[in-house]
């Protein structure tokens, strides 16, 4: 039975959802192993995106252009009469009643009852014989109600998700012609009724197909050029190109994305993915299955692009050894921070980071380097590098991102004084120094990772999404983010703006 409640107009948003790929597999079983990340739009998404889809496609019909059309005919006693159809345009689109049906494995079934549309022109004519010979031209409006039917099949052709949308069939319900100021004469007027009629249901039915092909193809490159700004910062950027076509159960549509990290011109490469569609429910609206194979070449780019870097000096530096450390704090680190005038400690990775997800968390391995200056030259200089193994989950929540960091290891621990040009040995003053990364510089790293992706995730437009209970779920080699959401206004004008330039 058709479900009213997911409309037809969404498959344009599944079409843009999808994006592009090189070299899809026709068997999306195959394609598991290649798959980085997955996206499955479940059925209840489908009432909040028909909000705003409808508003799209009224505006891209009303700014169509339809193609001039000429006939001629033979009367008697008139002669030869020529006429055409130039100027179309549409006016006043309403969308009524839909129904809409996913049929597993084959495709989609859509009619759309109650298609009222106004089109406006100009019908230029002459006729005449040996007595008589006129030419002229009437505006004209063409009041219709209209019951458009689709069955698209999406496949994968020449890299992308595509939409076969070929079986697509019109029926008029209505069909009623206006000449400005009906003064014609009757056979005039009767006879441009049934070359209207006739005409305009072979060429609207041809352009109102040919449109929704076009605005699913315009609105799929602006929201994949969006996604992919979504997932770019600097040099790092990510292919999200599919490696299947996409599934089609009764309760879900569902894509595989390759999620291969690009970094100055080099690629990652995902071949033993662990993607399984029973990983993932129906009961949210919206589900991303993301494997560590996408997050671990994104910390090794960033690792490389020097993104792993802190510099804390001044009083904020001093406030963060006030904290309550169990070990004593010797005593050069003790004048550093308190008598030289501009104290800096300098972070950053000096390894490339690793991470493996478990139902636990996401553990991740990491070298870390450090430096503390005391001001001028002549001052001793701190200088630490560690191993660290830490636990770390995360969450989203009124629109801020949180990471938690449940456990940490400080193992290889080296540290020695510029003055000295020798490992630190004293075990006292190298425990602080444990201490202090455990306790105070990871915490401080955390935060600062939070606000920064946090900021990150604004400039892409996150906080305008309307995000309900958002999931963060650790799995064994991969993570499942799940949501319900309201579709963001700001997408809809940007795409409008972007259709009617």
């Amino acid at each position: 039975m058709p479900r009213d409640a997911f409309p037809p107009r969404l498959l344009l948003l599944f079409l843009s959802v999808f994006g592009t790929s090189h070299g899809c597999l026709q068997d999306p079983a195959s394609a598991y192993r290649f798959t980085g990340a997955v996206c499955r739009l479940t059925y209840p998404a489908a009432v909040v995106l028909n909000e705003k889809t409808t508003k799209v496609i009224e505006a891209a019909f009303q700014h169509a252009r339809y193609p001039s059309v000429k006939g001629e005919k033979s009367l008697l006693f008139i002669g030869k009469v020529i006429y055409g159809l130039d100027n179309l345009e549409i006016h006043n689109l309403t969308i009524g009643r839909s129904t809409f049906e996913l049929n597993p494995g084959e495709g989609i079934s859509m009619e759309i009852s109650n298609v009222s549309a106004v089109f406006r022109g100009t019908i230029q004519y002459g006729y005449g014989s040996w007595l008589v010979n006129i030419a002229n031209s009437v505006d004209f409006e063409i009041e219709s109600q209209i019951d458009l039917g689709i069955n698209p099949k999406l496949y994968c052709g020449e890299g992308k998700v595509a939409a076969d949308t070929s079986d697509c069939y019109l029926n008029f319900q209505k069909l009623r012609l206006h000449l400005q100021g009906d003064r014609e004469p009757n056979w005039l007027k009767k006879l441009f009724t049934d070359f209207v009629t006739f005409t305009v249901k072979l060429v609207i039915k041809g352009q109102i197909c040919k449109e929704i092909n076009k605005v699913a193809n315009i609105l799929a490159d602006f929201i994949q050029d969006t996604a992919e700004q979504f997932l770019s910062d600097g040099n790092i950027s990510v292919n999200i190109g599919v490696t299947a076509a996409p599934v089609i159960t009764a309760n879900y549509i569902e894509s595989y994305h390759k999620g291969l990290t690009n970094y100055n011109n080099t690629s990652a490469v995902i071949n033993d993915s662990v993607f399984h569609p029973s990983q993932l429910t129906e009961n949210r609206m919206l589900y991303f299955w993301v494997s560590d194979q996408v997050f671990i070449p994104m910390l090794v780019a960033a690792h490389n692009d020097g993104r792993f870097q802190l510099n804390i000096s001044g009083a904020e530096l001093t406030e963060l050894f006030t904290a309550n450390l169990s070990s004593a704090m010797p005593e050069f680190i003790r004048k550093c921070l308190l008598e030289s005038g501009s104290p800096e400690l300098r972070l950053w990775s000096s390894s490339i980071p690793f991470l493996n997800t478990s139902t636990l968390g996401t553990t991740v391995w990491v070298g870390a380097s450090g430096q503390l200056h005391c001001g001028s030259q002549g001052t001793q200089t701190l200088f630490f590098q560690t191993d660290m193994t830490m636990d770390v989950t995360a969450s989203y929540a009124d629109k801020k991102l949180s990471l938690q960091g449940n456990r940490a290891e400080i193992s290889a621990l080296q540290a020695e004084l510029s003055l000295q040009n020798l490992p630190l040995s004293d075990l006292a003053q190298l425990e602080f120094i444990r201490e202090a990364v455990e306790k105070i510089g990871i915490p401080k790293v955390l935060s600062v990772l939070e606000t920064e992706l946090t900021r990150l995730l604004d400039n892409q437009g996150t906080n305008l999404f309307d995000i309900s209970n958002p999931e963060v779920l650790p799995r064994d080699g991969f993570v499942v983010i799940q949501m319900d959401f309201g579709f963001p206004h700001h997408l809809l004008v940007e795409f409008l703006k972007k259709t009617l330039q």
